[in-house]
């Protein structure tokens, strides 16, 4: 089960004006099964994404990236899940063109103004058919308050659906923030198989979403981990309606950090509650970097840490065998680290100094740490003032019964 996390309650995810989610069964993998969702914007709504890094990305990718280019005014979003429509080829890429037609047609749109996503197994054909012939129902129950229905819609191998909302005021004024993802296995930063959608009533330029997507990602969605593979289809879209009853908020203002920072917020919910509900996961593990000499050799530690399945294994047996992270942090490609001037926490517990066990540690004080659902690694590398923060779980056996039989 999901590490302290449950399904958010409808009325827990705010309605955002402007944004309207409807929903249907498209059997597009697996019968009575919420798999088809469109999110339609009102006309004059910003949108900015960022994608995965594989050189392999899915077909919807591309076509995603290219409608953003061209800044046609996006007015819609088509997700399906069962299918990731990724290694497809040029057949995968018509297909993912084809569905935007489709919902451009019903919706008196340009195909270009419509962005789209897919999430399942790769190298099989996209049962477009099944798509189009459904793109009317989710029409038809197009909703502002359709918020979780649309968090289910697009579950994998999620247990749970995985929601948030917060408000925050502005020139006096409220404002709405509300998101979804998905994701569960094969994730891993560049991005985060996961997707996330969040949508705000803020009046805001696309240069101001730009901004606060690529601040918001690199201290949310990409810093988590599963299972050190990253996704063909991974996907973050921020959207804003400026439908708020606000003036138009300017890149770096007061109240622009007050948006970010509570745009960040909203995707590191989000972002944790993927790794709360990882495949198998019965530990959610908080890695912590201190004192390094820039964030890049912090998150080189940190993920060394967070992938290693020898010590994500010993995690989930509540066995504090931690010399398994001392070899982590020493591979993890500084060339120039001191081992004795790091220290190495397992909570509060003082585990490693001067290049060994501290003396002060007690197999005991381990095993306790250990025990508990969520657990803090703290790294501290006495060797500059950059830190870090990564989210990940540990591994289970059920983490390789749900991969053995993903296709069954």
């Amino acid at each position: 089960m999901p590490v302290n996390l449950s399904n958010p309650l409808k009325k827990s995810l705010l309605p955002v004006k402007g944004v309207k989610l409807g929903f249907a069964e498209a059997n597009i993998r697996k019968p009575n099964k919420k798999d088809l969702l469109v999110i339609t914007l009102v006309e004059g709504s910003q949108v900015a994404g960022v994608f995965t890094k594989n050189r392999f990305c899915a077909a919807p990718v591309q076509v995603c990236k290219e409608h953003l280019g061209t800044n046609p005014g996006v007015r819609a979003l088509v997700i399906n899940t069962g299918n990731a429509n990724a290694g497809t080829g040029a057949t995968g890429l018509q297909h993912a063109i084809d569905t935007c037609k489709g919902v451009s047609a019903i919706l008196d749109l340009s195909p270009e103004q419509v962005l789209p996503f897919s999430t399942g197994v790769i190298l099989e054909p996209l049962p477009v058919d099944r798509i189009l012939s459904n793109l009317g129902k989710c029409i038809e129950n197009l909703d502002e308050d359709n918020w979780l229905n649309a968090a289910e819609s697009i579950m994998t191998t999620d247990i749970v659906a995985k929601g948030y909302s917060k408000e925050i005021t502005v020139f006096g004024e409220k404002i709405t923030i509300t998101g979804i993802a998905k994701g569960s296995g094969m994730i891993h930063p560049n991005m985060a198989t996961m997707l996330g959608f969040v949508a705000t009533d803020a009046n805001v330029s696309r240069i101001v979403l730009d901004s606060i997507i690529k601040y918001s990602v690199e201290r949310s969605f990409n810093c988590i981990t599963v299972d050190g593979d990253t996704s063909t289809n991974d996907s973050f879209i921020l959207m804003s309606t400026g439908k708020s009853e606000t003036q138009e908020i300017a890149l770096g203002t007061k109240e622009y950090e007050l948006l970010r920072d509570a745009i960040t917020e909203v995707s590191i919910q989000l972002a944790q509650a993927i790794v709360r509900d990882g495949e198998g996961a019965t530990k959610f593990m908080t890695i912590k970097v201190e004192a390094g000499k820039d964030i890049d050799e912090c998150r080189k530690v940190a993920y060394a840490i967070a992938h290693s399945p020898l010590i994500k294994t010993a995690f989930f047996a509540s066995d504090p065998n931690l010399g398994r992270i001392l070899a982590a942090i020493g591979y993890a490609g500084i060339d120039d680290l001191d081992v004795d001037s790091i220290r190495l926490y397992l909570g509060d517990a003082l585990v490693a100094e001067n290049g060994g066990r501290a003396s002060s540690y007690r197999e005991e004080q381990g095993v306790a740490v250990m025990k508990e659902p969520e657990i803090t690694v703290r790294v501290m590398l006495n060797r500059g003032l950059a830190n870090t923060t990564v989210w990940t779980c540990d591994f289970s056996y059920d983490y390789v019964k749900i991969n053995a039989d993903y296709r069954s």
